[in-house]
C-alpha cells in the first residue's frame, strides 16, 4: 500500500510556542494527524491528554475527520510542540476560510503565548534565585 497522494492543495500555517516551531499543513482528508513522519499517537506515546489538545481547534468549528494534518515540529518539549501544532492548525483553518477566524479567536486558539523562559543574570544561580543571605 503506498502513501497517499499529497501532490493536491493544501493549507499551510506556522504555529510557534516558548521554543518549539511547527510547520503546518492541512489536506482534504478523514482526521489522520502525521507528526514528524510519525503518527501523532505515536510521536506523543499515546498520551489522551495531549491528542485531544491537538483537536480543538477541528472541534471549535465542528470540522472533526475532514482534514489530514502534516506538521514538522522542532525544538521545545511535548507541551509546547503541541501548544505550537495547535496554533498552526488553527491558522491553517483560517487560510482555508477566513469566516471560521471569529469562532477561532473567540475559542482562545489564534493568539500567540509570548510567555518565554527568562534568561540566568549573572551573580545569580538562575533567571531570580539568589544565593542564602547570612547576617552574620
Amino acid at each position: 500500500m503506498s502513501a497517499p497522494d499529497r501532490s493536491d492543495t493544501y493549507y499551510y500555517a506556522l504555529g510557534r510556542r516558548k521554543s518549539a516551531t511547527a510547520r503546518v499543513r492541512l489536506f482534504k482528508g478523514k482526521g489522520e494527524i502525521i507528526v514528524n513522519d510519525k503518527p501523532a499517537a505515536d510521536y506523543f506515546s499515546n498520551s489522551k491528554y495531549l491528542l485531544n489538545k491537538l483537536n480543538e481547534p477541528f472541534l471549535a468549528v465542528d470540522l472533526i475527520n475532514k482534514f489530514d494534518v502534516s506538521v514538522k515540529v522542532l525544538g521545545g518539549g511535548h507541551d509546547g510542540q503541541i501548544e505550537a501544532i495547535r496554533a498552526g492548525i488553527s491558522k491553517a483553518l483560517v487560510v482555508h476560510n477566513s469566516d471560521l477566524r471569529s469562532t477561532l479567536k473567540r475559542a482562545g486558539l489564534l493568539g500567540r503565548d509570548p510567555r518565554e523562559k527568562e534568561r540566568k543574570k549573572f551573580g545569580l544561580k538562575g533567571a531570580r534565585k539568589q544565593r542564602q543571605f547570612t547576617k552574620r
